[in-house]
């Protein structure tokens, strides 16, 4: 840990990995979502082992989903998306995938959130926008977060960047984050240890630190 001018200066997953001052973010674990990835069980039990190191310490852990409006509702931006993202090349073929209380909006029984934790839903791929989490993180005085999730690439990326841009340490759990596609999650993760503002850690190390970090309080 280095230290300037009052302030000191993380710079490893040692530095940061406690429960005071890191959450834990579970992104987009949803029925819905992880139903449409290759290996969606096995990046279920990864996630699961994550959350349960943060619940052992008493980490403050936060949900998200993401949220779908009804046809009537959406905005052409919204319209585009969808249609990138269901192949259609018209509005009328859009099916909202994650309406409010369908079946696949809801996060995966293995993962069933408490009571002493947050659920966020949005419609962006940042978690950070339009949903209250920025004011939740810093009114706990939280200065790194872990992500975890899908999809790396979709979603998870960006969630990351916007955490830096906030002054917010992004911690990536590697292994516990899937993908749709391999190849551009590998480019997500390459540019985001590029830039330099994430530590990419594993599920292993992450569950190491953090016992550490518990055991020395």
């Amino acid at each position: 840990m280095n230290e300037a001018f009052g302030l000191t200066i993380p710079r490893n997953l040692e530095d940061i990995c406690n429960p005071r001052e890191m959450a834990l973010i579970v992104y987009d674990m949803q029925v819905g979502i992880v139903s449409q990835v290759k290996n969606g069980p096995e990046v279920v039990a990864k996630v699961a082992e994550v959350l349960e190191a943060a619940r052992r310490v008493n980490m403050r852990t936060f949900f998200t989903r993401h949220l779908s409006l009804p046809r009537e509702l959406m905005g052409s931006f919204q319209y585009r998306m969808a249609m990138a993202w269901q192949r259609v090349d018209h509005p009328d073929l859009v099916k909202p995938w994650f309406l409010r209380d369908t079946p696949g909006f809801h996060i995966v029984p293995e993962l069933e959130p408490r009571p002493n934790e947050a659920i966020f839903d949005k419609l962006a791929m940042s978690a950070f926008e339009g949903t209250p989490l920025t004011m939740a993180l810093r009114d706990c005085g939280i200065r790194a977060v872990a992500i975890c999730g899908l999809a790396i690439e979709v979603g998870i990326e960006p969630t990351a960047r916007h955490a830096a841009d906030l002054g917010i340490i992004p911690v990536i759990v590697r292994d516990a984050c899937g993908c749709g596609h391999d190849a551009a999650a590998e480019r997500s993760v390459a540019s985001l240890n590029f830039a330099g503002d994430s530590i990419v850690t594993s599920v292993t190390s992450f569950r190491e630190h953090l016992g550490q970090a518990a055991r020395a309080d």
